[in-house]
């Protein structure tokens, strides 16, 4: 690997990069300068991608489309040749650091495969059968970040993948039953239908929001155990991936313990608020700060 300058630009882009991906702290002050244009280049490819599969008022059909010719100038760069000039902020720096690293280009077609699913699922009212459906989404939403940051930190054996897919499925687990208030609404359904229905909750209250689930008591309880199920699982989850923080070198195994942390604390919040993500969404704050360092210092 070649060692690369930050330039002012790319910092900019990384902090833009920070504040959209709340649970991914990542580009910070510990990572190493010469590693910030790579990353910074990745998580814009991912966040534009997302972006135009999620934001706005595009139809379905004009979000494949675009998409479609998002994943045609990523071919393009990945084979050396020229995208095309929509977006020149994704791909003349993804370009120039995929040459300078070798990013693999399989893991990020892998994520403009799942935002394809989105689409199709939102589109069509579609959620996920069970854990195993879901986790293969995680899988292609998620994982590839981790993989391509350890590619850039020389890491490569196979339990040290393992452990990264854990945790990035995990903090994705956790964004979901963070942000069920604002999915929901909007059509976007990652609850397991097979655990929905082990607890008696019927996906179309949930969609709805409707009054029952609301105002009886053993419906809202039973939504409550539902989500704390989620939970308990997204934790085991992380929990089996955190000893990667003690293979990834320097200052990125500390980033990656906050990373962890992050994700770990918004767990304890949804839990000391019994569970009720589906009525306000928990945040981790500046004030959970020392909290997280501590416990990223016990790791």
């Amino acid at each position: 690997m070649r060692p690369v300058n930050a330039s002012s630009s790319t910092q900019n882009a990384t902090r833009q990069t920070v504040e959209h991906y709340e649970n991914f702290p990542v580009a910070s002050w510990l990572c190493p300068p010469a590693l910030r244009p790579p990353i910074a280049a990745i998580y814009h490819f991912a966040r534009t991608a997302d972006d135009i599969a999620d934001e706005g008022d595009a139809t379905a059909a004009e979000r494949l489309t675009d998409l479609s010719a998002f994943k045609s100038d990523l071919d393009a760069v990945a084979a050396g040749r020229t995208a095309s000039p929509r977006w020149p902020q994704v791909f003349t720096p993804l370009a120039r650091e995929m040459a300078a690293f070798s990013l693999p280009q399989r893991l990020l077609s892998d994520l403009l495969s799942a935002f394809v699913q989105d689409v199709h699922k939102t589109q069509n009212g579609q959620g996920y059968a069970d854990r195993a459906e879901l986790l293969d989404y995680c899988q292609r939403s998620a994982a590839p970040v981790g993989r391509l940051l350890l590619h850039l930190y020389g890491v490569h054996d196979a339990p040290s993948l393992t452990r990264s897919d854990a945790i990035c499925n995990a903090l994705q687990l956790i964004n979901f039953w963070q942000d069920l208030s604002l999915d929901l609404p909007r059509g976007r359904y990652y609850l397991p239908e097979d655990r929905c229905r082990h607890h008696g909750i019927g996906r179309e209250a949930l969609l709805a929001r409707d009054a029952t689930l609301a105002t009886t008591a053993a419906t809202q309880a039973a939504a409550r155990r539902l989500i704390a199920e989620q939970v308990q699982w997204s934790r085991a989850l992380m929990q089996q991936g955190a000893p990667l923080v003690h293979t990834v070198p320097g200052r990125a195994g500390w980033e990656l313990r906050l990373v962890v942390q992050g994700g770990l604390r918004i767990l304890d919040k949804i839990e000391a608020m019994d569970f009720a993500t589906l009525e306000k969404r928990p945040r981790v704050g500046g004030w959970d700060a020392p909290l997280m360092l501590a416990r990223a210092f016990r790791m």
